[in-house]
C-alpha cells in the first residue's frame, strides 16, 4: 500500500507513540485521523502532523465506549472519504501483583477494577476499533491494513496480569483477522515494542534507565521513530500480514 495520501486513523494518536508514528506517517505524505481522549494533545499532535508534511484532523473518543468508537469512524469516513490504515495503538497501565503476601498474610490483591479498565481499554478498544474500521474498508473496497500494538510483555511479565493478557490477546487477533479479512483485501500485523524512551520512560531515574539499558542485546532503549518506520514498512509491503514483529533490541523472553 503507498502512504502517499492514504487515510490512517492512530488511536492514542495524541502522545507517545501514537504520535510518533503519526508523525513518521506524515513525513511520507499520509493522512491522519488522530483519535485520543486529550483534546489539548490531540490539537498539538494535529499541528504535529502537519509540520511533519502531512494533514490530519482530531477525533475525541473512548476507544473502549462502542458508540463513541462508531460514531468516530462515521466522522472520519465523513471527513476523508475513506480508510486505508489502523494503528489501534490506545493503551493504558494499572500495575501491580496478582497478589501481595508476606508471612503467610496477604495484604493486597489485583482488584478487579484494576484489571477490567485496561482490559476495556487496551483488548476491548482494539476489537471495537479494529471491527469498525474492517467495515469501512470493506464497504469502501478499500485496500487495507490493521496493525495492533503489542508489547514484549505479551509474554507475561511480572506486576502485569492485566496488561500481559491484553498485550497476548491483541496479538492472537492480528492472527485471526489476517485469515478472516484476507478475502476483503486487507491485512493485519503487530508491532510488539520493548522498552522505548518514551516521555514517560525518559523521566525515569538516570540510574533505572542504566539498568533497564544494561539488560538489552543492544545495549540502548529504542527510540519512538523506530517504531514509527516499522509500521511505514508494514504498510509498505503488501505480503506481509498474521504476524507480530517485536521491535526489543533482541530483549525476548
Amino acid at each position: 500500500m503507498k502512504l502517499q495520501d492514504s487515510v490512517i486513523a492512530v488511536t492514542g494518536g495524541g502522545q507517545g507513540l501514537g504520535l510518533s508514528m503519526a508523525k513518521h506517517l506524515a513525513s511520507r505524505g499520509a493522512n491522519l485521523a488522530l483519535i485520543d481522549l486529550v483534546p489539548e494533545k490531540l490539537d498539538e499532535a494535529v499541528q504535529a502532523c502537519m509540520n511533519a508534511g502531512g494533514t490530519a484532523r482530531a477525533y475525541v473518543c473512548n476507544v473502549a465506549r462502542e458508540e463513541e468508537v462508531e460514531s468516530t469512524f462515521t466522522a472520519i469516513q465523513n471527513d476523508f472519504g475513506r480508510l486505508n490504515g489502523l494503528i489501534n495503538n490506545a493503551g493504558i497501565l494499572r500495575d501491580g501483583m496478582l497478589v501481595k503476601a508476606k508471612e503467610g498474610k496477604v495484604d493486597k490483591r489485583m482488584s478487579l477494577a484494576e484489571w477490567q479498565a485496561v482490559i476495556d481499554v487496551n483488548l476491548t478498544g482494539v476489537f471495537l476499533c479494529g471491527r469498525e474500521a474492517a467495515t469501512r474498508m470493506i464497504e469502501n473496497g478499500d485496500e487495507g491494513v490493521i496493525i495492533n500494538i503489542s508489547s514484549i510483555s505479551r509474554h507475561g511479565n511480572m506486576g502485569q496480569s492485566n496488561y500481559s493478557a491484553a498485550k497476548a490477546a491483541v496479538a492472537a487477533l492480528v492472527v485471526t483477522w489476517a485469515k478472516e479479512l484476507a478475502r476483503h483485501n486487507i491485512r493485519a500485523m503487530g508491532i510488539a515494542p520493548g522498552f522505548i524512551a518514551t516521555d514517560m520512560v525518559a523521566s525515569m531515574k538516570p540510574e533505572a534507565l542504566e539498568k533497564m539499558a544494561a539488560g538489552i542485546p543492544a545495549k540502548r532503549l529504542g527510540q519512538p521513530e523506530e517504531i514509527g518506520q516499522t509500521a511505514a514498512f508494514i504498510f509498505e509491503n503488501d505480503y506481509l500480514s498474521g504476524r507480530v514483529i517485536d521491535v526489543d533490541g533482541g530483549l525476548r523472553v
